[in-house]
């Protein structure tokens, strides 16, 4: 029969989604700041926009990207900032061949940050949140 060798940690459980979601923080502030810092040398890679909106577009996108890393890091909103870190990172992995500015991370790195954006999801925002607990 297996035994669980170490017992008393289950007693800290909740806070793991609080390590998840600091980490996924972190990462999402990163993606916004290289996003917004480098949005005028990445606009001729949307061709189908004009320089103008393409610069907007991808201000837009790191404000997101902003909002997604605030609420992901004070546990507020979390499965509504989790779930809009799951589609960009399902949006980056799907449109990354041409688009090498808009994805500074490795296609490793967005997948394992989409499975802590979905993992996020079901579990909810565990310990030192504002969420109220599921």
């Amino acid at each position: 029969m297996p035994v669980n060798p170490f017992p008393d940690l289950l007693t800290y459980a909740l806070l793991t989604p609080l390590i998840l979601r600091v980490t996924a923080a972190a990462f999402f502030a990163y993606l916004a700041t290289h996003h917004f810092r480098n949005k005028k040398t990445a606009a001729p890679e949307l061709s189908i926009l004009n320089q103008h909106t393409a610069v907007f577009a991808l201000g837009v996108y790191a404000l997101i990207e902003a909002l997604v890393a605030i609420g992901l890091f004070l546990g507020f909103y979390t499965q509504i900032a989790a779930l809009v870190g799951l589609v960009a990172c399902l949006k980056v992995l799907f449109l990354r061949r041409g688009l090498h500015h808009l994805a500074p991370l490795t296609r490793s790195t967005y997948i394992l940050l989409g499975i802590i954006c979905l993992s996020l999801l079901f579990t909810g925002a565990g310990a030192f949140a504002f969420d109220l607990p599921l």
